[in-house]
């Protein structure tokens, strides 16, 4: 009679665990990043911000095209008083009422307009490259964001591999220091020693459970993933990576560095503003074509005799000649912000210079402290392994034993902990040379 029911509890926590196990996701760095480029807002605006400079560069290459435009009016005088006396023999009389009917198409081509257009579409063309370089420079900041959170995601994991592979040790330590409770050789002070050595480990498990989850929480908000998604890091890369001269990252930062570039096109742009503004100053000549239809009767369709379509061809030439005057501040004013975005230029090259010194040097000390903690591990190891022996012949006292369990177990941590440091630096020493994106989502 129970068979059924239980074999229906049986499916549901087979469903459940089926469940849980679906929402679990192991990802490498690169393949994170790649999930956060392709799932941000912030890119999708940045494109939105790329289509409208092309949208304003193609504005302007159409003010370049023909001009045209038709009308067509009617209208209809009454004249009540419609005779005019001029002296004898000069008066006339017009009729009671009348008839217009005028319908023009035009179409003006310029022909020489100081270089206006060209200008303007030089400027917007610019614009976009200035708008794309912004996009850029969002992929890099979304890549090490995620980097970040990947990294923080990796040292919480690991820490908590320490945990667990330390209370396994202090269970051993509590069950052995039992014993010999019972055997008299230590005292109920000795027991308690390494129980409370246990619940400041557990403790800190706690925590770092609770970081995980925010952490993880954080990070599937960038990758774009379902909030039930738990992410999982077997390992982080630690293939050795060799480091060049620090002047090497510098001039590769110069070379590459969005910001760098951008400046430069705004250089550009603010010489052309120039040139646009004294283009002002020219004259314009332009083609012009028109389609008169002239008709006086009432009926506005043509009516054979009753109407008349006059076409007209010309030249036009106009100058606003005060512009020679009235623009001579604006030219300066342009010149200004010309000089203004060199400047700039040089502000920003130090600032590059700066941030790839930082990063590099972090890298450079992340790794150091990688060796020291590895010897610092077998030392403390070594340690361990002497006051267990001692320990274990009654030479030793728990505080001792204790002591160099805790110190094993912080030096694993700190290793671990540096050797994220050590990725998340490097990746920031990419960052800072412009080539995070392009490293990340080319490395297989």
């Amino acid at each position: 009679m129970l068979f059924k029911p239980l074999c229906g509890a049986a499916a549901i926590i087979l469903l459940l665990n089926t469940s849980v196990k679906a929402q679990d996701k192991t990802l490498t760095l690169n393949e994170a990043i790649t999930l956060g480029l392709q799932n941000s807002k912030t890119l999708k605006l940045s494109q939105s911000r790329i289509d409208r400079a092309v949208s304003e560069y193609n504005q302007a290459k159409d003010r370049a095209l023909p001009t045209g435009s038709a009308s067509f009016m009617y209208s209809r005088a009454q004249i009540p008083a419609n005779r005019l006396d001029l002296g004898p023999e000069q008066s006339f009389s017009l009729p009671k009422s009348a008839n217009a009917n005028l319908g023009i198409v035009s179409a003006e081509e310029v022909l020489y307009g100081g270089g206006r257009y060209r200008y303007a579409k030089q400027t917007t063309d610019l614009l976009v490259q200035v708008a794309r370089l912004d996009a850029d420079k969002d992929k890099d900041q979304i890549a090490i964001n995620v980097a970040n959170a990947y990294y923080n995601l990796y040292k919480v994991l690991q820490s908590k591999k320490v945990v667990e592979q330390n209370l396994k040790a202090i269970d051993q330590q509590i069950h052995q220091s039992q014993r010999f409770f019972e055997q008299g050789l230590v005292t109920r002070n000795d027991v308690l020693r390494f129980q409370l050595q246990r619940s400041n480990v557990e403790l800190n498990g706690i925590d770092l459970e609770s970081n995980r989850k925010v952490i993880n929480y954080d990070l599937i908000v960038l990758l774009g993933l379902p909030e039930s998604t738990q992410i999982n890091i077997d390992q982080v890369d630690e293939a050795e990576r060799p480091i060049a001269p620090l002047s090497t990252y510098i001039d590769s930062a110069l070379m590459t560095r969005q910001e760098v570039r951008q400046q430069d096109l705004r250089t550009k742009v603010a010489e052309t503003n120039i040139k646009n503004i004294q283009a002002e100053r020219l004259p314009t000549i332009a083609a012009t074509t028109g389609l008169y239809y002239v008709n006086a009767s009432a009926n506005p369709f043509p009516n054979s005799g009753k109407y008349i379509t006059p076409i007209t061809f010309g030249v036009s030439a106009g100058w606003n000649f005060g512009t020679l005057w009235t623009n001579k501040n604006r030219v300066a004013e342009a010149r200004i912000e010309r000089e203004e975005t060199i400047i700039n230029k040089g502000v920003i090259t130090d600032n590059i210079r700066t941030e790839v010194n930082q990063n590099y040097q972090s890298y450079v000390t992340a790794l150091n402290k990688i060796k020291l903690l590895q010897t610092a591990i077998a030392q403390a190891t070594e340690n361990n392994r002497l006051q267990a022996s001692r320990y274990a012949n009654a030479t030793a006292t728990a505080t001792e034993r204790a002591d160099a369990e805790t110190l094993l177990y912080q030096a694993q941590t700190n290793l671990e902990l540096a050797r994220a440091d050590a990725g998340l630096a490097y990746y920031n020493l990419l960052k800072a040379t412009g080539k995070l994106t392009a490293t990340t989502t080319t490395t297989k």
